[in-house]
């Protein structure tokens, strides 16, 4: 898929006033800090897209971001430890629920999962709860340039095998760095494949 627009569209704290449209979107979610927003600009190869900070927690809106004029890219406020109030990270986490089972023209979310890790558990929660709501998901392992392949190689395994011990088959994944543009054309196919697949629908 080819690039040829990427345009800021609508910033919101609430499902309801996303845009009213039929075409497909596609939102990108992980904890605080997981490279979110420079996987967005890498993707859409606009460094300015999505705001990248050294502080975690600093998407609080539910972002989209119109592509090619016909389909959405949708940035979603990360979980976790962002360091905000327990009120703040309780108003976002009911903010990303709603979006995520309410909004009727998501197609997929991608699952950013930092490679450097072992497995977590919020994120390993937060996928379970995806399943157990239905929610088409991928996972999408980010800075593969800060660790070996050998060493990514073997954290995938733990994942793949944690994972296994509660699904039977597992989600389709995408290996990343945003610095090397690793996963781009992966990820951007498999979009184009979608969007293919509901058009012929």
């Amino acid at each position: 898929m080819i690039i040829n627009s990427a345009d800021f569209v609508i910033s919101n704290t609430d499902v309801q006033f996303c845009p009213k449209t039929d075409l497909p979107e596609y939102a990108f979610i992980g904890r605080s800090n997981v490279g979110k927003s420079s996987l967005i600009n890498m993707l859409t190869k606009n460094n300015k897209l999505a705001l990248i900070s050294s502080k975690p927690g600093k998407t609080m809106l539910i972002n989209h971001f119109l592509i090619n004029n016909a389909w959405f890219l949708v940035d979603l406020p990360g979980y976790g430890f962002a360091k905000t109030g327990k009120a703040s990270r309780e108003r976002l986490q009911k903010m990303i629920n709603s979006y995520i089972l309410l909004r009727s023209s998501l197609v997929n979310l991608f699952v950013l999962i930092d490679s450097r890790l072992q497995p977590q558990l919020i994120d390993l929660q937060f996928m379970e709860w995806l399943g157990i709501q239905g929610v088409p998901f991928s996972i999408v392992f980010t800075k593969m340039d800060k660790l070996s392949t050998t060493k990514f190689l073997e954290n995938r395994k733990k994942y793949e095998e944690t994972l296994l011990q509660s699904w039977e088959t597992l989600p389709v994944t995408f290996q990343t760095s945003s610095k090397i543009e690793r996963g781009r054309d992966d990820i951007l196919g498999y979009i184009e494949t979608l969007n293919q697949g509901m058009v012929h629908n």
